[in-house]
């Protein structure tokens, strides 16, 4: 009797160990490959920063899929030795052990999509979606803008502003302006939105319309109004183009607000209309016109040749700007040495040298950006070739 009672605890032992295992071993794998994939995609970036260096084309190649099978095998086993007639000795063995087959499916980046997304200017959208999540506008507009065209009021061009340290008298107004822009937002008097006014699409109407008429409208996003006539006209809510204004927008008028958005979209829509306008604060430092933002391959680049062929430097605020609580250097500093970074500090290895991420909190953050603006970019890869699977 003690020996089957020693035999069943021995084999609740053995499922309560294989139920311990198993749990433990998804969990770490799990946590793992997530870690990997995104460390993969950081070295990526830092790794067509340096093909851009050394004047190769940029290339990306992403993970789609990861199926693992997991194998968990609990063995118990039972040992005697016989000493003499009538005593007996056992002796129970108990094992368990985890096993993971991973299959993973890559896809190399290629095809005039993918090429058309990575050379096709970046939309305003992408600028106001950053400048929401709380990124501050001069990291977005050194690391995005490729300079801010001036214009008359009326839309004539004036000139552009280069950003780039290779036009030095360019590159230091252009910065003086993203700090005039940082200092406005961080005294909440600038205002990055969407231009918002109402569209008129029937006019004349003596009488309200019926009820079905209204109902029939406000299902598909109509209203029915009454003018400064006295005469019913059918409207619409649009949302235009985004403008980045020292002022509040929603304060302007109807006909102000459609007159604003129409000089926005004359504009392509890698152009973000700009309005400081004199009467409000800030605007003692005016300036309308548009900021052109870039695409991906020129945000590589730009990153790229700041390593050494054409550094940033440092560039003072306007005087009429007021303080502003970081002004640093470089846009993204990406450091090129011969040996290993310290342990956490993102880097991929090129040619035998390390390209690491700069160590200050400024370079980190503009760094996560641009990781963002990766996924932004490269966002379906079901259709940009056939996927590489590889089995561990």
């Amino acid at each position: 009797m003690a020996r089957r009672a020693a035999l069943a605890s021995a084999l609740v032992l053995v499922l309560m160990l294989g139920a311990c295992v198993g749990p433990p071993s998804l969990h770490q794998s799990v946590l793992g490959y997530d870690e990997t994939i995104s460390r993969l995609e950081r070295e990526m970036l830092l790794l067509n920063i340096a093909r851009v260096r050394n004047e190769l084309p940029i290339h990306f190649t992403v993970t789609t899929s990861i199926a693992a099978t997991f194998d968990y095998r609990v063995n118990a086993g039972v040992v005697g030795a016989l000493l003499n007639p009538g005593a007996n000795t056992y002796t129970f063995s108990l094992g368990a052990s985890a096993a993971e087959n991973p299959t993973l499916s890559i896809v190399p980046i290629q095809g005039e999509e993918f090429t058309r997304r990575i050379l096709t200017p970046m939309d305003e959208n992408k600028f106001e979606f950053l400048v929401f999540q709380g990124v501050p506008i001069d990291m977005v507009l050194r690391l995005l803008a490729d300079g801010i065209e001036i214009q008359s009021r009326d839309g004539t061009f004036e000139r552009f502003i280069l950003n780039s340290p290779t036009r030095p008298a360019e590159y230091e107004e252009f910065r003086r302006r993203a700090m005039h822009l940082a200092w406005l937002n961080a005294q909440r008097k600038l205002f990055v939105s969407t231009l918002t006014f109402a569209e008129t699409l029937r006019t004349g109407l003596t009488t309200l319309p019926a009820v079905g008429d209204l109902m029939t409208a406000a299902d598909k996003g109509y209203r029915w109004r009454r003018g400064a006539d006295g005469r019913y006209e059918l409207t619409r809510a649009v949302a235009g183009r985004i403008a980045i204004t020292n002022y509040d927008p929603r304060t302007l008028s109807e006909d102000k607000r459609r007159a604003l958005n129409e000089r926005a979209a004359a504009n392509p829509k890698n152009f973000i209309l700009v309005d400081v306008d004199p009467g409000h604060p800030g605007g003692d430092y005016p300036l309308f016109g548009g900021v052109k933002l870039r695409s991906l391959n020129i945000v590589l680049s730009f990153v790229a040749a700041g390593i050494d062929k054409a550094r940033e430097y440092d560039v003072a605020k306007d005087p009429r700007t007021g303080e502003v609580a970081r002004n640093p250097r470089r846009t993204l500093a990406v450091e090129v040495t011969d040996d290993a970074p310290a342990a956490g500090v993102s880097h991929a290895v090129y040619n035998g040298r390390y390209y690491a991420v700069g160590p200050t909190a400024w370079d980190r953050e503009a760094f996560t950006v641009l990781y963002q603006l990766f996924q932004m970019t490269v966002t379906d890869v079901s259709v940009t070739g056939v996927p590489i699977t590889i089995s561990k």
